[in-house]
């Protein structure tokens, strides 16, 4: 059996270039930006239209609505700790695991929710699809505001 003992010059390149950052220059364009913001707030403002209309008690619409806050929190949260490591920030792995557990418990919150409540099916997946719509467009919302930043800082510095 043959064991190959040196590196070849290509594989140290090939390990360079995994080690450095690429710096990406490309800002998300005015009209992406202003669709994910409107995506948010359509899919925001529809969820609580839906939780002040619906015929359930209030602290049915309080458990719903707790959960509309805590999905989108954790999802911003989890998309910054992505962020962070994909930037090379400091991040500890008990906050990233953190961010992945509440991101999936709110989730399971929502479904539980919905599962057990006594709605007609076409009220329970609107509340879903609103809620999906809302934190996912909360990432995307995230997402824009941390790469212009990250371009903006990029650009200062050259």
């Amino acid at each position: 059996m043959k064991y190959q003992t040196t590196v070849s010059h290509e594989e140290e390149l090939n390990e360079e270039f995994k080690k450095e950052m690429k710096v990406f220059d490309q800002k998300p364009t005015p009209a992406f930006i202003a669709a994910s913001w409107l995506a948010l707030l359509t899919g925001m403002t529809s969820y609580c239209i839906g939780l002040w209309n619906a015929d359930m008690q209030l602290n049915e619409k309080g458990y719903y609505f707790t959960i509309l806050l805590f999905g989108l929190f954790s999802v911003i949260s989890l998309q910054k700790a992505v962020r962070d490591k994909l930037e090379n920030i400091p991040i500890t792995e008990v906050y990233f695991g953190i961010s992945w557990f509440t991101t999936i418990t709110s989730v399971l919150l929502l479904i539980i929710g919905l599962w057990n409540a006594d709605l007609y099916l076409s009220e329970k997946g609107f509340y879903g699809m609103s809620f999906t719509l809302s934190i996912f467009a909360a990432i995307a919302v995230q997402k824009n505001i941390r790469d212009v930043q990250y371009i903006d800082r990029h650009i200062e510095d050259d």
